[in-house]
């Protein structure tokens, strides 16, 4: 089983056709988010002989976009 895909005339003229916007108005459409990254991590191992301190962080990313 095949199916045509020959097109008419008519199809020709019910198509649309629209013009994309000049490069350079796609060029200054620019959309700037700030983006705000913390990672904090502190470990202290003070007046300790032959002890080990280890610490660890997670990051939290806040993106803001209008």
């Amino acid at each position: 089983m095949t199916a045509s895909t020959a097109l008419t005339p008519v199809d020709l003229d019910a198509e649309v056709v629209e013009l994309l916007p000049m490069k350079e108005t796609l060029f200054f459409n620019v959309n700037v988010s700030p983006v705000i990254a913390v990672n904090l991590s502190m470990a202290i191992n003070a007046a300790s002989i032959g002890s080990v301190a280890s610490s660890g962080a997670l990051q939290d990313i806040l993106v803001l976009q209008p």
